[in-house]
């Protein structure tokens, strides 16, 4: 597991959060699932929500606990934003999940830990650790 880089956030600095979000679109460019992993409430949504509203999506961004899914359109693509945190292993199966990996859209999984076996070497994962209030963000690859 090769780390890219890692940043420090204070709580509260937004421009340093939404910097993060750029430099991982930047690093995103041939990879199209990215998986978040981190413990509730580290800011796994909010980090999403701010890589969407750079790359140009308008609409609002919430987790997708409950939908497991959300669909963010961006021009002629889409975005799938998955939340696997209340999913059963099989449950990967019923709603398709390989499908949507293997579609050619972007795929952001928070909670990826039930799926990894979907996901291959050189799959990007962000992780989020909290250094109290503030937050540690690290980029490396599966």
């Amino acid at each position: 597991m090769m780390t890219y880089w890692e940043e420090d956030v204070k709580d509260g600095d937004y421009d340093k959060l939404s910097s993060v979000a750029a430099r991982i679109i930047t690093d995103m460019k041939g990879h199209p699932h990215v998986l978040f992993d981190a413990e509730m409430g580290c800011g796994k949504t909010t980090l999403i929500a701010e890589i969407l509203r750079l790359l140009g999506v308008k609409t609002r961004v919430s987790s997708p606990t409950y939908s497991i899914v959300n669909e963010h359109v961006l021009g002629d693509d889409i975005i799938y934003h998955f939340d696997l945190y209340r999913l059963k292993n099989e449950e990967l199966y019923d709603i398709g999940f390989e499908d949507y990996l293997e579609g050619g859209s972007t795929v952001f999984v928070e909670w990826p830990g039930l799926a990894m076996d979907f996901f291959s070497a050189g799959t990007l994962i962000v992780k989020i650790v909290m250094n109290g209030t503030d937050r540690v963000i690290r980029l490396h690859e599966m």
